[in-house]
């Protein structure tokens, strides 16, 4: 699935594309890669999302997406239990940058937090791409992915929370808290689970 700002104009063309991702870790839920252009006026406090408060951050992102060009892609858990989260995470990054280039012109160059890029690792990648380290922290496209990313998968979690409502994962967001844990061994994985991650694949067995 895949997610891009309704006002991005076609024939602009951004120079550069900041790429994040949210939910490698959890146990449940979907890994969300979010691609930004930043317009002419960048928000202000721009940072890695997880040195935001969650209300600095609700607004942060409501500004990017107002104010900046964007694309979201989401790979669901069944997806990464087939590719792995490493090449899942891979993959919802191309998928975002492409929809971003494709809507908005190709980029001079793609920044994405992290080590890796899905150059060489996924067939539709076919940017300039550099790997930044703590990126999230002090390039501001980067930040930006990083708060459109986190919003956009936190939404997806406290919806889901509805549906499965054992898991706490409107206060956990998926990851293996002890709440979590514990919803797992009464109630068991649901098909929102990552099947594959070792504590989900052993609370089947009991």
């Amino acid at each position: 699935m895949v997610e891009i700002t309704p006002d991005c104009n076609s024939g602009a063309r951004p120079a550069i594309i900041g790429v994040d991702e949210a939910g490698r870790g959890p146990l449940a839920g979907p890994v969300v890669a979010a691609a930004v252009v930043l317009g002419e006026d960048v928000p202000a406090g721009l940072d890695d999302s997880k040195k935001l408060s969650a209300k600095r951050r609700a607004v942060l992102d409501q500004e990017i997406r107002r104010t900046c060009l964007w694309a979201v892609a989401v790979a669901q858990p069944e997806e990464i239990d087939r590719l792995n989260i490493f090449q899942a995470t891979m993959e919802a990054m191309t998928r975002c940058v492409a929809d971003l280039a494709g809507q908005c012109g190709e980029p001079l160059e793609v920044l994405i937090d992290g080590n890796m890029t899905p150059a060489g690792r996924r067939a539709g990648w076919r940017w300039n791409a550099r790997a930044i380290v703590g990126g999230d922290g002090f390039e501001p496209a980067i930040s930006a992915a990083s708060i459109v990313a986190k919003e956009w998968r936190d939404r997806m979690m406290v919806e889901a929370s509805a549906a499965h409502p054992h898991y706490g994962w409107e206060r956990n967001k998926g990851y293996g808290t002890r709440e979590h844990m514990e919803a797992l061994r009464l109630h068991g994985p649901t098909p929102f689970h990552r099947q594959s991650f070792a504590p989900v694949a052993q609370a089947t067995l009991l």
